[in-house]
């Protein structure tokens, strides 16, 4: 078992590909993906929390986020029990939870004012006590109108009502935090960002997987300082 494993963290908006690319992440490269917990969030002692916040986020936002924040993290503490391998890939994190759609929620008035400052205490307490600092951010850039058309496409029940608005904004917040890096604590701002542009589906393209594929090993070898366990050669990968 590996103890000290180091985290990289896939972000991106609602219908960014991330499933995707993990997938291509697993071929590439020999690391432990944790998945976002929404299986938890789909069922509560059997009621569906997401679709609930969705359905009615001024009922729900408060509760959902932070349920959504401490669930992370508790499926990141167990894949630390059980991980192999030196490098882990998360898909989402604490951070934008907080900085995208936590912040979002506030400033679209889902959630109060004090629920806001709870939400803040309650996350500074367990991101201090129960995580470990992230080696690197891959940011799946993509433009809230194709996250809208694979959100579609996909069909997923609990996001049947999403607005593009929505997107649009968790975009903002998303450009905001990683790229320009507003109102974000000195702690995650100097860790690296490697930015994708996503806007093309990369699943059948093999020569923009490739090319993504060398900017991630370059991104973990020279940004994070990262000596990668890649177990395939990329001229034949996909």
């Amino acid at each position: 078992m590996v103890r000290e494993s180091k985290a990289i963290i896939v972000e991106g908006n609602i219908g960014a590909g991330k499933s995707t690319f993990l997938r291509l992440i697993n071929d590439l490269l020999d690391v432990q993906v944790v998945y976002e917990p929404h299986e938890q969030w789909q069922n509560v002692g059997g009621e569906n929390l997401l679709d609930s916040f969705y359905k009615d986020s001024n009922r729900w936002a408060y509760t959902f986020q932070s349920y959504a924040f401490i669930t992370r993290i508790m499926a990141q503490e167990q894949a630390d029990k059980t991980t192999t391998t030196p490098l882990q890939i998360l898909e989402r994190s604490v951070y934008s939870d907080r900085y995208c759609f936590a912040k979002n929620a506030f400033e679209m008035g889902t959630m109060t004012s004090l629920e806001w400052k709870l939400y803040k205490d309650w996350w500074a307490w367990f991101v201090t006590h129960y995580t470990k600092k992230p080696s690197g951010f891959i940011y799946l850039q993509t433009p809230p109108e194709v996250c809208y058309k694979r959100l579609l496409k996909r069909a997923r029940s609990e996001e049947s009502a999403v607005p593009l608005n929505y997107l649009s904004s968790l975009h903002d917040k998303h450009e905001n935090w990683l790229i320009h890096k507003q109102g974000v604590d000195d702690y995650i701002a100097n860790v690296p960002v490697l930015i994708l542009d996503c806007t093309q589906d990369f699943e059948d393209n093999p020569e923009l997987c490739k090319k993504y594929a060398q900017q991630i090993v370059d991104f973990f070898a020279f940004d994070c300082n990262l000596d990668l366990p890649i177990h395939k050669d990329l001229s034949l990968t996909l």
